[in-house]
């Protein structure tokens, strides 16, 4: 039961789905980073009106080495980009650019699930580097205490990667509504921008998806060996 279960099928199943959500997104980025955006505003330019436009004058944005490194940095609150999506002027760079204001606007207006995302970091971070462990130990030694453990460590680690689709997909719905209010693109190009959007949410979901199958995977096999 250590090496194959009949969840693996469904695990490999949505793994199949993260290789072609990553490619997709990859896919959909390139596209749309060929296509100009009307206002002729770089992926920074967009960030740093957006975020003066929420008062976040205080918010810095730096560019970053590599390709869809893009993110929020909570700690020293900053907002980071890659150099395609920094000093780029097209759909695919506006977009990830607003995207990621869209998680300093949520630091800022406390969002709930944002703010339960931080206060579970710290004990996720030790959960998922000891579950591993605990889960192997578990099996090889036929201990179902260990193995008791190991999910419950685990479970941090799912529920984090739970609660962190709704924060990606609100922040997401936050750019596009600022993005068509605030001018940043036209009606055209508002189906450009859910393209790309969608396409990077969609990695989230497969990767929750497979922590999820694995989780029940481990706790069928726990109820089975108290059986």
């Amino acid at each position: 039961m250590l090496f194959f279960h009949p969840m693996d099928f469904l695990i490999i199943i949505a793994f199949g789905l993260s290789l072609w959500a990553q490619f997709r997104v990859k896919g959909t980025f390139n596209q749309f980073s060929k296509v100009r955006i009307h206002s002729g505003m770089t992926g920074y330019e967009a960030a740093r009106r957006m975020l003066d436009n929420n008062g976040l004058h205080d918010v810095p944005v730096e560019p970053v080495r590599g390709t869809l490194s893009d993110h929020y940095d909570p700690i020293k609150r900053v907002v980071r980009l890659s150099e395609p999506v920094y000093y780029e002027s097209s759909v695919s760079a506006v977009s990830v650019a607003c995207h990621e204001v869209g998680h300093a606007i949520q630091h800022q207006q406390s969002y709930p699930m944002l703010v339960l995302r931080h206060r579970m970091f710290p004990i996720v971070n030790l959960a998922s580097g000891i579950a591993p462990f605990l889960l192997i130990a578990g099996f090889l030694f036929q201990a179902t205490g260990l193995i008791g453990l190991g999910i419950i460590f685990f479970s941090a680690a799912v529920a984090f990667q739970l609660v962190t689709l709704p924060v990606e997909f609100n922040a997401s719905s936050r750019a596009r509504d600022l993005m068509i209010s605030e001018g940043f693109i036209t009606n055209d190009e508002e189906r450009g921008v859910a393209k790309v959007l969608n396409a990077a949410a969609l990695t989230y979901v497969a990767a929750a998806l497979i922590s999820l199958l694995e989780l029940l995977k481990y706790i069928m096999i726990f109820a089975n060996n108290r059986d």
